[in-house]
């Protein structure tokens, strides 16, 4: 648990740290901090989708699960839920905090999806000391996420602000589960549900970034339900 731990703690480090110096960030600059973003999200998205392609069992699973967790996600209405959220933060905050939960989302798309937040977990579970000690292999790819993250929660929190440190947590539960069902289950997760995770959240990703450069507002918060069904389909398959 140790690299989660540091892991978690970088996120909290990099997000204190850029959203103290926002405060001194003019305009110019912040809108040039979110091309960077926007940029960023399209490498990282095409990065974490485009090499699981090849490995998917199942080619048509991630544009099933996209259908169907964009139809869930619409008719729960996730977007304007967290649209009508955004218009009462920034009428406490004057504006200042502008799509900050949009902000959010794209955080936590940005640090729990991939191999090094997903397959990490389960790597630092299964070595010979459960990933508690520092310089244990198994915590090599969650040592290796938190440098990543420690760079993009700063910019994410120069943009957005303080909001971006409840991320922290969520990613601490998210690599925890991993981390029990290795521990429980001896590194049961099914590698087809990895790779079917990764493209689905490489493609929210890319929209992510689409949206952040004002191309195109693919309305993410409706896709994210699409991250539940490879999951439902293995769980219910492995039965």
């Amino acid at each position: 648990m140790l690299g989660t731990i540091v892991n978690t703690c970088t996120i909290l480090a990099g997000g204190a740290f850029g959203a103290i110096v926002r405060e001194g960030i003019g305009e110019r600059y912040k809108k040039s901090l979110f091309n960077a973003l926007g940029l960023a999200c399209l490498v990282l998205g095409m990065n974490a989708s485009l090499p699981n392609l090849a490995k998917s069992e199942y080619p048509v699973m991630f544009i099933l699960s996209l259908a169907i967790g964009s139809l869930i996600g619409t008719r729960l209405d996730l977007s304007g839920r967290i649209d009508r959220l955004n218009e009462k933060l920034n009428e406490r905050k004057k504006g200042r905090q502008n799509n900050a939960l949009q902000g959010l989302v794209t955080g936590l798309l940005l640090y729990c999806i991939g191999t090094f937040s997903i397959v990490g977990p389960v790597l630092s579970c299964l070595s010979p000391s459960h990933g508690w000690a520092f310089d244990e292999a198994g915590n090599t790819y969650l040592y290796t996420n938190a440098t990543l993250d420690l760079v993009t929660s700063a910019v994410l929190a120069a943009s957005y602000g303080w909001i971006m440190l409840l991320a922290a947590p969520v990613l601490f539960c998210w690599q925890g589960m991993f981390y029990m069902i290795a521990f429980y289950f001896g590194g049961a997760m099914p590698e087809p549900m990895r790779v079917e995770l990764s493209i689905v959240g490489g493609v929210l990703i890319i929209s992510s970034g689409l949206g952040i450069l004002g191309i195109k507002d693919c309305k993410t918060v409706n896709m994210l339900p699409s991250l539940l069904v490879p999951v439902a389909y293995y769980l219910i398959t492995s039965l």
